[in-house]
């Protein structure tokens, strides 16, 4: 529509503005009645009328809903409880027999199952979202015991060189498992993402054993020889990997059933089913949209 706005005692020219009207509301016939101002105000006031509905309807236009998520933020807080508490238990070592690994090892895998989950249902984007603010979780509890151990002790406590022995961490081990981590669980997540693609969502058990099967042995190979490289012997270190190898995607395969369970179960209840075929694998990338 076009305004013609000319003044009796002015000359003013005629302006072209689009077709806009301040305060409609959907459903509504008729807009608010709004006092209009007369004289030099004329101007001011159209043009921020004008601004402030081209405003509004841009914001009501472009401004997609936000999907919602029911579990993923659980999912999301277990996978990381799992990480740290499995870091606070690697600091020991663990002998069973001629069988050595670390006390991680113990809850450690089913830090996979998760991630498997995560990638099944949500996405290579959402797997690689949590992998990130898990890696960030641990960077600021190596921080935080670091900072501990260096403040002043009461002279009460007596217990200083106990927390240096079991939360002092090491450089050494601090890299070793922050390095390890995204190693592993970016190649487990970008695996499975490869393999549902092309297998149409079918074998889920292969898939879910495959991705693994690759992640769990870089993240066990790349830990042992960053962390024990050179304090280990070439067999233990061996022994090491494959039986920390090993017994990670043994407890994958043995919790296969309650896996398929809570992977049906969130698909069917989140509406979601990703399949990552046109997504960017760039591991440094966090977006989800």
């Amino acid at each position: 529509m076009i305004f013609g706005l000319r003044a009796k005692r002015h000359r003013i020219s005629t302006w072209s503005l689009p077709d806009v009207s301040l305060g409609w509301v959907e459903g509504c016939n008729r807009p608010p009645v709004v006092p209009t101002p007369s004289g030099g105000l004329l101007h001011l006031y159209t043009f921020i009328k004008v601004w402030l509905n081209l405003a509004m309807k841009k914001s009501l236009t472009t401004t997609a809903p936000t999907k919602a998520l029911k579990y993923y933020d659980i999912i999301l807080a277990s996978f990381v409880a799992v990480l740290l508490i499995s870091n606070l238990a690697a600091v020991k070592l663990i002998t069973i027999g001629s069988i050595i690994t670390d006390g991680g090892a113990v809850l450690f895998p089913l830090a996979y199952i998760f991630g498997d989950v995560l990638t099944e249902v949500y996405g290579y984007k959402y797997a690689r979202r949590a992998i990130w603010t898990g890696f960030g979780v641990m960077l600021v509890a190596v921080a935080a015991f670091t900072l501990v151990r260096y403040l002043p002790a009461s002279p009460e406590w007596g217990l200083q060189q106990s927390y240096v022995d079991i939360l002092g961490f090491f450089p050494r081990i601090v890299a070793a498992s922050l390095i390890a981590y995204l190693v592993g669980e970016f190649l487990n997540a970008f695996v499975l993402a490869k393999l549902k693609v092309k297998y149409g969502g079918e074998k889920l058990w292969l898939r879910l054993i495959g991705s693994t099967v690759v992640g769990q042995l870089f993240d066990t190979v790349v830990f042992g020889l960053v962390a024990f490289g050179g304090v280990l012997s070439a067999s233990s270190m061996v022994n090491f990997v494959l039986v920390g190898w090993i017994f990670k995607v043994g407890v994958e395969i043995v919790m296969l059933p309650i896996t398929y369970r809570v992977i049906a179960f969130l698909k069917q209840t989140e509406h979601e089913d990703a399949y990552d075929k046109k997504t960017d694998f760039n591991p440094m990338h966090v977006a989800v949209d």
